[in-house]
């Protein structure tokens, strides 16, 4: 069971406590990037801020594309994504999911987690938040 909220963590990329709001509405999952750089050979390079007030806390990542596509977004605005794959951990699950990368900037939280992150692992308790316990 799972709140509205949480922290979840990204191991494969070393971040830790990154807060994500759950979103059942989204078919997919969302993080914010900055520094997008595309390296060549289906790499591609990007900073992820963990926390939106210490802003100069960053993580730099390399990853494989996995696929590229066309989002629209709640507000109906459609967008050109990259997507990614890593490992998820929120609380005693772990699992691989797929991620698309994006400016969030405007958005309180820096990840959202959808439908297809959260299927057959997490029932979500729309009521509540932080049910996996505090940032570790």
């Amino acid at each position: 069971m799972i709140g509205w909220s949480e922290y979840v963590d990204l191991p494969d990329w070393g971040i830790f406590g990154i807060r994500a709001k759950i979103d059942t509405d989204a078919s997919s999952s969302a993080l914010h990037v900055d520094n997008l750089v595309e390296l060549g050979h289906g790499r591609i390079r990007f900073d992820v801020i963990v926390r939106r007030v210490r802003r100069r806390r960053t993580t730099r990542v390399e990853a494989r594309v996995h696929r590229r596509s066309r989002v629209r977004s709640s507000s109906g605005h459609a967008s050109d994504r990259l997507f990614v794959m890593t490992t998820l951990r929120a609380g005693p699950v772990e699992k691989r999911i797929e991620l698309s990368l994006v400016d969030r900037d405007l958005m309180r939280y820096r990840m959202l987690l959808g439908r297809s992150a959260l299927a057959g692992d997490f029932w979500v308790d729309a009521g509540r938040r932080g049910l996996l316990g505090p940032r570790r």
